[in-house]
């Protein structure tokens, strides 16, 4: 079984900056990529960013490349979304994922986490 927690939402101005983590535990062995998505009110979810657990390769959603950055810390089993510059439509609720290939969409992603509210202000 495996857990993902993710913590470092709120509220932010326009043009700033949050970094939202997602801790592991469990058996992290299971999954082979970890990445963000995000679901904002009456809109579908959309794929944020995505990288390898044990590589390098990455993934950007076409809304947020040049502005957000994926990183992970394999000792820490915890992943991290930096996002700089932010827009008002970068409100929404940011779940974590844990998957087994590199993907934008959330089919091959199997564990969850609850999610984190991450809101921009005009």
């Amino acid at each position: 079984q495996v857990q993902l927690l993710e913590s470092g939402g709120g509220l932010v101005q326009a043009g700033g900056s949050l970094r939202l983590s997602c801790a592991a535990s469990g058996r992290t062995s299971s999954f082979n990529v970890m990445g963000w998505f995000r679901q904002a009110p009456g809109k579908e979810r959309e794929f944020v960013a995505a990288r390898s657990w044990r590589g390098f390769g990455t993934l950007y959603g076409d809304s947020v490349k040049g502005r957000f950055t994926i990183s992970k810390d394999n000792a820490k089993n915890t992943v991290y979304l930096q996002m700089n510059s932010l827009k008002s439509e970068d409100t929404a609720v940011y779940y974590c994922a844990g998957g087994r290939v590199l993907a934008t969409n959330g089919v091959p992603y199997d564990y969850w986490g609850q999610g984190t509210q991450v809101t921009v202000s005009a």
